[in-house]
């Protein structure tokens, strides 16, 4: 039996934020309708980005597709949402509200269901109304300008991490709704904003800001008050990062490296010491370590206990043999040219109990199933197809491009 065995889920998520909380309840068993427009998410025609995203956050969902804008489409929305114990969706803000789909509307409907919205600014002060992205959160949160260079622009973090820890953020508290639902019978609302999980990724800086009064400042890799700690080290089939900031493991890796004088060179002798003398503890660290393979000068390190790792790219990492090792790739069927993707699995098991994917759906492709189950015959199925309200089964997704 998987956790989520008979939980019932309607997804009216777009791109990311809110798609991948739906992925992540149906890998945990979870039986996910999503509900796109009869033309499909916008994700499916965006080229191989846009393809990657839906093939990633849609595995094992249903497909039901509707145009909400016709009245007899939201009323096919209604009754799916009637019978639902979550609901999830990132539309615009106002927009579930002026199609009759907005949490109120919902409870109504529906008491026991857990609604479940993503903002990008949350639902009050002067932003309330934005449109928001995940690079907008970034920016406004203060974390592109700790990220890059110490004497280059502010950079994004290299993928979408807000909206990826939105999804995993908001996957918790809706876990927490249901385990409330249980004690009192009750769903009720849950909000999250991706300018707030912004913030909250950040709470060890703020805290640190708020200690010291200092704000912090792009520093490339290495962590600006602390060292060796993420230093990037060149060595001769590319680079390592090594962290080793404790007296105990910077004596460590003085021990590795063959040079336990260090601990005692006045240029090194603390934390603070090292940090000033960044420069030369880096080209300690590149004569010491720089003739070795990556792999080497991990194994050289991790065997004195000092914590680092080999820095590889896609290609590589996907053939590590950790990676390997622990099974975090699965293939998944998908419906555009490439037939098959290999995509991590969820980063979990439960006695030993770990997600096996489903290919994510073509546009509507449940779609008359799930109106049967909902009680639709099949002349008003007809019905509704022949007004524009439903899109066909089975059409398929666009190829990635």
């Amino acid at each position: 039996m998987k956790p989520l065995d008979g939980v019932r889920v309607v997804d009216f998520g777009q791109l990311i934020a809110g798609p991948a909380v739906g992925r992540s309840l149906a890998a945990l068993g979870a039986d996910v309708v999503k509900v796109e427009p009869v033309g499909g998410e916008t994700a499916r025609s965006t080229g191989t980005y846009g393809a990657a995203i839906f093939a990633t956050n849609n595995r094992g969902k249903r497909s039901i597709a509707l145009d909400l804008g016709r009245p007899d489409g939201r009323d096919v929305a209604r009754r799916l949402v009637e019978h639902a114990d979550v609901v999830v969706q990132n539309m615009r803000p106002g927009t579930m509200e002026r199609l009759g789909l907005g949490p109120a509307d919902v409870a109504e409907l529906n008491p026991r269901a857990v609604y479940a919205s993503v903002t990008g600014f949350g639902t009050s002060g002067p932003h309330r109304d934005r449109p928001g992205l995940d690079i907008a959160a970034q920016a406004e949160s203060g974390m592109m300008s700790i990220t890059g260079a110490a004497d280059g622009d502010p950079q994004r973090v290299g993928f979408t991490v807000v909206d990826v820890a939105t999804a995993d953020l908001l996957t918790q508290a809706i876990l927490a709704a249901l385990l409330r639902r249980h004690a009192t019978g009750v769903g009720g609302h849950v909000e999250i904003s991706l300018l707030e999980v912004a913030y909250h990724l950040q709470a060890s800086l703020w805290a640190e800001f708020g200690i010291s009064g200092v704000e912090p400042r792009r520093s490339g890799n290495p962590q600006p008050t602390v060292a060796p700690a993420s230093d990037l080290v060149s060595v001769a089939d590319g680079h390592i990062v090594v962290s080793a900031y404790s007296q105990q493991h910077w004596a460590r890796l003085c021990g590795a490296i063959g040079r336990p004088e260090l601990v005692d060179d006045p240029r090194f002798a603390d934390n603070a010491a090292r940090v000033a003398h960044r420069t030369n503890l880096a080209g300690v660290l590149a004569r010491a370590l720089g003739a070795l393979t990556r792999d080497q000068a991990v194994d050289l390190l991790v065997s004195h206990g000092v914590v680092a790792g080999a820095v590889r790219g896609f290609a590589d990492a996907a053939r590590a043999e950790q990676a390997e090792a622990l099974g975090i790739f699965r293939p998944v069927a998908y419906h555009g040219s490439r037939g098959t993707l290999r995509v991590p699995r969820l980063p979990y098991a439960i006695d030993g109990w770990s997600d096996a994917d489903a290919p994510p759906p073509s546009v509507g492709e449940h779609t008359t199933a799930i109106l049967t189950e909902l009680g639709y015959d099949a002349k008003e199925i007809a019905a509704l197809v022949a007004s524009g309200a439903l899109g066909a089964d089975a059409v398929p997704a666009p190829t990635a491009g």
